[in-house]
């Protein structure tokens, strides 16, 4: 079976005072504190995630 792509997504901004669901997208792409990186599956839904807080992440595939 073919390995799925990941992607590297980093918290480079604070979620405080940012609108709940944006902090939910964060908690969701499994990111806990600032400069935390995780690895995710390259999806649609995730990448519709990075892009609803794209001004809080960086990302590399």
């Amino acid at each position: 079976m073919a390995q799925a792509k990941k992607l590297k997504v980093t918290l480079v901004k604070s979620v405080i005072g940012t609108k709940e669901s944006h902090r939910a997208c964060v908690r969701g792409l499994g990111l806990r504190r600032l400069n935390h990186t995780v690895e995710v599956e390259d999806t649609a839904a995730v990448r519709g995630m990075i892009n609803k807080v794209f001004y809080l992440v960086k990302w590399e595939a």
